[in-house]
């Protein structure tokens, strides 16, 4: 299955589209409408490319242009994690500052010029305009309507998905599903948006494939997409908490997730082979021999000479000494949980060959330390390193791993979130601690807002969530290492506008605050 939906994804080739918020009638032409894309097996290739967007682009593809970089793994990764609590990004020496992008990021400080600021928004809307010039050109086939009306609730579950993140992300933005729309869009408000995605996923449900169907978007992946919404509700609605309505939507959504299962071994869900996870919900497939690219975060962790750890000849792929665990991160699991070792690379490093200490090129230890002294000019081996996908001796530059978007786990975290969230304590402990024992923890007896947000922290570190976390846990805008609380309007919750997309569409207005 992981390979069937790589391979159709490298046979879309004629829908290629830049964003969708500056729309013209050069768009139009840009979709083939010759004679391919007419019959049911032709339109399952097609379908395939809506899937492959979800990789993002590098500087290498078409839609890099050599020089925006926005595949999964990099910029749209950093922008939620390095703004949450979870990672970062330091400056060493002339490393990693690209005009203090990063250092935005973990001081909350950004602004509307922020590469990783636009990478999100290019991210999501190039996602969104793909699928809608698919759907159009589903429509104009020769499809059954019936077929039709499933080929496309697949589709607009996926453009629900890139909506949902630009619901999470930016808030107020346009809400385009006309690939035919010549005129240039205005924003929606947040409200409007997130009425969408409900919307959307809720009309399309009965369509959608049932079971488990791996790298499909399924029932199961529309109602744990549900089940994330009704639980942000309270912050997409401007409200303090969900509703008692919502609260009860999430439990209803996380009941209908059904077929999966924990995975005994946490690790196995980031395996290179972790396909065959019974517990993963919905992911990105990842082949480098068939030619997939974005799946290299690996490579922005580990220091330089970390090679030598991996391989007894030092044959590894480049390092880039980047991306690290924010200090405290590592000493607030406890002792025990598997999650973190499982996760995190800390101390001295040692060689493959003869387990001699790997030393950096200064002749120093590779010891990575949990604290970063300065993050305006760290020391190469200050920060804790992410270690959560498996990596072989022999990784290429793109892993084969498939990157993880959703899992049981977040299905019962969310349903447990929920129950505690309506004052059923007890009920939520059952959920919760079905988390802890896999990790190798104690039940808990007691549950307040700490100990929750702390599961969901080390249960779900480094997948791409911890921002909305904060958010919804008001811990966001509170002060945390190398950064001070955040303004009292707290117009941080979302972010700007980029800058280049407005000017290139002046119906585009900026968030508040910006």
């Amino acid at each position: 299955m992981k390979t069937k939906y790589i391979i159709s994804a490298l046979l879309f080739g004629s829908l290629t589209l830049t964003g969708c918020t500056n729309l013209d009638e050069e768009l139009y032409d840009v979709v083939s409408m010759n004679d391919y894309g007419k019959t049911e097996s032709e339109i399952k290739t097609i379908v395939g490319g809506a899937y492959s967007t979800l990789r993002g682009y590098g500087s290498s593809t078409p839609e890099g242009n050599g020089v925006n970089c926005y595949p999964t793994c990099e910029y749209v990764f950093f922008l939620n994690e390095c703004a949450s609590d979870e990672a970062c990004i330091p400056t060493r020496g002339s490393d990693w500052y690209d005009g203090g992008r990063y250092l935005q990021l973990q001081r909350h400080t950004w602004d509307a010029n922020n590469q990783c600021v636009l990478a999100g928004w290019r991210y999501a809307f190039t996602g969104v305009s793909k699928v809608n010039a698919i759907i159009y050109q589903v429509e104009q086939s020769e499809l059954n309507s019936e077929s039709k009306t499933s080929v496309e609730a697949e589709l607009r579950g996926l453009r629900a998905y890139y909506y949902y993140l630009l619901l999470d992300e930016f808030g107020n933005v346009p809400i385009v599903t006309d690939f035919t729309q010549k005129e240039l869009p205005a924003n929606s408000s947040r409200k409007d948006v997130y009425n969408f995605v409900e919307k959307e996923l809720t009309e399309i449900l009965p369509h959608l494939p049932q079971g488990i169907q791996y790298g499909r978007f399924t029932q199961n992946v529309a109602y744990t997409l549900l089940a994330r919404l009704y639980l942000n509700s309270g912050v997409y609605l401007g409200e303090n908490e969900p509703s008692k309505e919502n609260l009860q939507k999430c439990i209803n959504a996380c009941d209908k997730v059904s077929g999966f299962s924990l995975q005994a071994n946490y690790k196995s869900n980031f395996f290179t082979e972790n396909q065959t996870s019974k517990e993963i919900i919905f992911a990105i497939p990842y082949d480098h021999k068939q030619g997939t690219v974005g799946n290299y975060l690996a490579s922005m962790t580990y220091h330089y000479n970390q090679k030598f750890a991996f391989d007894p000849d030092g044959v590894y792929q480049w390092c880039g000494n980047g991306i690290s665990v924010q200090p405290g991160v590592y000493s607030s699991y406890e002792d025990g949980d598997v999650r973190r070792s499982e996760s995190i690379i800390i101390g001295q490093q040692y060689s493959a060959k003869d387990g001699s200490p790997v030393l950096m090129d200064n002749g120093e230890p590779l010891d990575y330390t949990e604290d970063i002294s300065d993050i305006t000019n760290a020391k190469q081996n200050e920060g804790a390193r992410l270690d959560k996908y498996q990596w072989n001796a022999n990784d290429s530059w793109e892993r084969d791993n498939d990157w993880v978007l959703m899992r049981y786990a977040e299905v019962l975290m969310m349903e447990g979130e929920a129950y505690y969230r309506l004052g059923y304590t007890q009920t939520a402990l059952g959920y919760v601690n079905q988390i802890r024992q896999r990790a190798g923890l104690p039940d808990l007896t007691a549950l307040d807002d700490k100990a929750l947000d702390n599961e969901w922290l080390h249960e779900f570190a480094f997948e791409g969530i911890r921002r909305t976390v904060n958010i919804r846990f008001g811990t966001f805008f509170k002060a945390w290492w190398e950064k001070g609380d955040d303004p009292a309007d707290h117009h941080t919750e979302i972010y700007p506008i980029p800058d280049e997309e407005r000017s290139k569409n002046p119906n585009l207005k900026q968030n508040p605050g910006y």
